[in-house]
């Protein structure tokens, strides 16, 4: 590895040091610079493009060209006369300025050469192929490549450091709501132009009305050959492991036309490939977003699913998946779109976990607890949704989407605890939800603007759990608090539990267009909320009997039958304001809310208003440069399962009861960000801070059990003030072929928590810091070198840990004589304390692949997984109540065969 790496930096010394600087300015006739003037450097050797440079605000642009090279410069300006120059370079840099001329004879304006990049507006353009060398095999591939946009490690695409929330192929949408499946499957040679949508809005009525930075979409553009044909790839595959054999079947078709596309998508697996895993689903927006989302109000209608256990990095002791999933549109006239997908998931998953957990404050008596635990995870996951969109006319839209999922899921663990001793655990669930929306937008005329959003959700979530514990002793002083029945062989305990939500979020929005510069946005709006709970906790004898223990804690409450209703009606005003460079946008809603929550014959009701403020200002520096303020007041609201006052069992040392007095919380958000993209310099530039004071937040009271690792919690409304501060950024710059990035995370959290009637302070800092040097050459192989570098650093009151992760990494991929692709990554992993190592661990794949050229049907790949072999990695997460370092148990080395056939 050591040999890799003094080999890349030679590389890189070589390449720095064998060009030359081509820079000048591009002014018009009179002398004035022209912005954004298209300049493109042509080898007449070899045809190609190898730079390009748009020019800046002052009309200066620069590119990096090869010594002892002749080059056709072709400069290009919209409403100008294009210009052809032919320079020959020797070892010294060129200075050149280009002045354009009018061109009045606009309609035989000819496109002399694509340009990698342009920016229009909102819009970047990025040309594929200008990026690509042929190694490349999905969309992941073609966007890793591109100058400002990140794939993270969940596999969605970010720009700007938000992620993007709709990808569409042809202007067509590609299962809304998720960009991985995306990135995943669409095959990289069917991908022509890549366009990042900023400020996107859905409804070209209210584009010009509606704040819309924090939405970005992007439309792939397929390349001609594409078009009304099926595409895709199908993949077939087998291989060997140390114990088992191994299958692989990938199909991946498409069709798009302009009246109608299908995309059909299938992985069945035992290798570990996720295609789509439970934290997928549950992310899964399918394109809906609450009315509500900008009015103030944040209600949290709770999650009452599985506590399953999370995959790390996709990885676990052995994964077995399979995955189908369906997308349509069709469009009968050009008033009417009909669309919707259809996906199902399933897995079987082994874990094997060790685990390490410190408890805050070591002077309650709370003893540290390590396990070992053996997890069998099943799940069947489906989700349905049907979409239509009916446009008469310019003035008239009307929307309906309807998204149902549905699941079966069951949890099985063994659990080895130093304190409770031997404990095994069950869970299931059978959940299912169907959420409608409704829009409607209406343009009266070119002042006045209606919208109504109205969305639907109904709920069923009905999860189960039940743990035997073997060893009596460790639990006993549980028991007496619970009033089980001490006369067992073990402490058999379940609870059945049963979650009904039903809610309307609705509103509608009338915008009166004062001038080209100032409007006025009035929204009036409502949230209807319902939710039933129903639980109980009982015990299982040795002779099979079930009994409803009473215990002598919590008032004997061990029972629940709660009814929570929620009303909020709210009034919103927001002024739009443009001046220079600045756009302000002041507000405010007023809101009148309604709780009540019922149970054991008693009703607990508030009722109160609030006026919530808002303050938005950007500043538009540049065409591709802009900082944007943002000032939010919310109220935060619980779900309903804070106001039931029967006990919860959520697992077998964690119980929970709630209080019927709660209120809600208030929080002030602030949030600066700052974007730049330049391509005279060619570097990108991100940066984002958030701040949060939350005020009335609210807070478990936790209740250890006496030389346990029990607790027993319940809410209250804290007096002190909760903080939360987070910073992020990323700087990007290209030189040439050579690409560098530097990223940092950076985040900040106080609270303050009762527990066994002390109060402790949490302060917790998270760092990442991530380092990268890649090249995109064109005939020469391609390297990425990274570095990251972690802190989690919790201090807990009397307790504070420190965990450190270093990870160099370093990708290199080649394509050899045109026809073999040769790809593999090695990431080291040191995972380590304030005083030694707690584990190190390394990654190293590869493949070796042959297509015989990149039109071909065929292609065949050797691939080879965890060629050393790896057994395990750490991570360490923090609680309100601990410090955990986890030690996870991963697959084994795997190599599989696959055959790929494209059509």
């Amino acid at each position: 590895m050591k040999h890799i790496i003094t080999g890349i930096l030679l590389l890189m010394v070589t390449v720095c040091f064998s060009q030359i600087r081509f820079q000048g300015t591009v002014k018009d006739s009179i002398g004035d610079p022209l912005e954004l003037a298209n300049i493109v450097a042509i080898n007449k050797v070899t045809n190609k493009m190898d730079a390009y440079a748009i020019s800046n605000d002052k009309g200066k642009y620069k590119l990096d060209l090869e010594e002892n090279t002749t080059y056709n410069i072709k400069v290009s300006y919209i409403g100008m006369k294009s210009i052809d120059a032919n320079i020959e370079t020797k070892s010294e840099n060129i200075d050149k300025v280009f002045v354009m001329v009018e061109d009045n004879n606009l309609d035989q304006v000819e496109l002399t050469y694509e340009m990698p990049v342009t920016i229009s507006g909102d819009t970047l353009i990025y040309n594929a192929d200008s990026f690509k060398n042929g190694t490349e095999r999905k969309l992941e591939d073609v966007l890793k490549k591109l100058p400002g946009v990140e794939i993270n490690d969940d596999g969605q695409i970010e720009v700007e450091g938000k992620t993007v929330g709709k990808v569409m192929v042809e202007g067509k949408d590609f299962f809304d709501g998720d960009s991985k499946l995306a990135t995943q499957n669409i095959p990289a040679n069917a991908v022509d132009k890549v366009q990042v949508l900023k400020n996107y809005s859905e409804v070209g009525q209210l584009s010009g009305v509606k704040n819309n930075q924090d939405n970005i979409a992007i439309n792939i553009k397929l390349k001609e050959g594409k078009k009304n044909f099926w595409f895709g790839t199908i993949t077939a595959g087998t291989g060997i492991a140390d114990s088992e054999g191994l299958y692989l079947a990938q199909p991946k078709l498409f069709y798009y036309s302009p009246e109608y596309s299908i995309n059909v998508i299938g992985d069945i697996n035992n290798i570990g490939e996720v295609a789509f895993s439970r934290r997928d689903y549950f992310n899964f927006s399918g394109g809906f977003q609450a009315p509500s989302q900008s009015s103030g109000t944040n209600l949290n209608l709770g999650g009452n699913s599985l506590g399953f256990l999370q995959l790390q990095n996709n990885r676990a002791k052995d994964i077995n998946t399979k995955f189908g999933a369906a997308n349509f549109s069709v469009s009968p006239n050009k008033s009417l779109d009909i669309g919707g997908f259809g996906i199902f998931s399933s897995s079987r998953i082994d874990l094997q976990e060790n685990n390490s957990r410190v408890f805050t404050d070591q002077t309650l008596g709370v003893p540290d607890e390590y396990t070992e635990s053996l997890t069998h995870q099943k799940s069947d996951l489906g989700m349905l949704k049907l979409n239509t969109t009916y446009k008469p006319n310019a003035n008239n839209q009307l929307d309906y989407e309807i998204l149902g999922r549905m699941s079966n899921e069951t949890q099985t663990q063994n659990v080895a605890s130093s304190v409770i001793g031997n404990i095994g655990e069950v869970e299931s669930s059978t959940p299912f939800s169907i959420n409608q929306n409704l829009d409607y937008y209406y343009t009266l005329n070119e002042k006045n603007i209606f919208a109504l959003n109205a969305q639907h959700l109904i709920s069923d979530e009905d999860p189960f759990y039940n743990a035997f514990l073997e060893d009596k002793l460790n639990y006993d002083s549980t028991a007496d608090a619970l009033g089980l029945d001490k006369f067992q062989v073990g402490y058999d305990l379940g609870q059945e539990k049963r979650v009904k939500s039903n809610q309307l979020d609705a509103k509608l929005d009338y915008w009166n267009i004062l001038n080209k510069k100032s409007d006025i946005n009035l929204t009036f709006g409502t949230i209807l909320s319902r939710q039933d709970f129903d639980s109980n906790i009982f015990q299982t004898l040795d002779d099979g009997s079930v009994i409803n223990p009473t215990p002598v804690i919590n008032n004997g409450l061990s029972v629940n039958n709660t009814t929570y209703s929620f009303s909020d009606l709210y009034l919103g005003f927001h002024y739009r304001l443009k001046a220079g460079i600045f756009t302000f946008t002041p507000g405010f809603s007023a809101h009148t809310f309604s709780l009540s929550n019922e149970q054991f014959n008693q009703t607990y009701s508030q009722t109160f208003t609030r006026l919530l403020p808002d303050f938005n200002v950007r500043m538009q520096l540049k065409n591709s440069e802009q900082i944007i303020f943002n000032y939010r007041v919310q109220n935060q609201f619980t779900d309903v399962s804070q106001f039931a006052q029967g006990l919860v069992l959520n697992n077998y040392n964690s119980l929970s009861s709630g209080n019927p007095l709660l209120e809600n919380s208030l929080s002030h958000n602030l949030n600066l960000s700052y974007f730049s993209f330049n391509m005279f310099n060619y570097t990108n530039v991100f940066a984002n801070i958030n701040y949060s004071k939350n005020i009335d937040n609210i807070r478990n009271e936790s209740q250890f059990q006496p030389g346990s690792v029990v607790n027993v919690s319940a809410p209250i409304n804290s007096d002190f003030s909760d903080e939360s501060l987070s910073a992020n950024g990323r700087f990007q710059r290209t030189f040439g072929k050579l690409k560098a990035t530097v990223n940092g995370t950076f985040s900040y959290t106080k609270f303050n928590q009762l527990i066994n009637a002390n109060v402790s302070v949490n302060e917790n800092y998270t760092q990442n810091y991530r380092f990268g040097f890649s090249s995109n050459f064109r005939s020469a192989p391609n390297f990425d070198i990274g570095y990251r570098y972690s802190i989690q650093d919790n201090d807990q009151g009397q307790s504070r840990t420190k965990f450190y992760t270093h990870a160099p990494s370093v990708e290199f991929d080649a394509l050899i004589f045109k026809s073999f692709t040769f790809k593999t990554d090695y990431t080291f992993n040191d995972f380590r304390n304030e005083t030694a190592s707690l584990n190190t661990f390394e990654f190293w794949n590869a493949s070796l692949a042959y297509r015989k050229d990149e039109d071909s049907k065929w292609e065949f790949e050797l691939k080879a997984t965890n060629l050393l072999n790896t057994t395990s990695q750490n991570q360490s997460s923090t609680s309100n109540l601990s410090v955990s370092a986890t030690e996870y148990f991963i697959q084994p080395r795997f190599l599989t065969i696959r055959a790929i056939y494209n059509l």
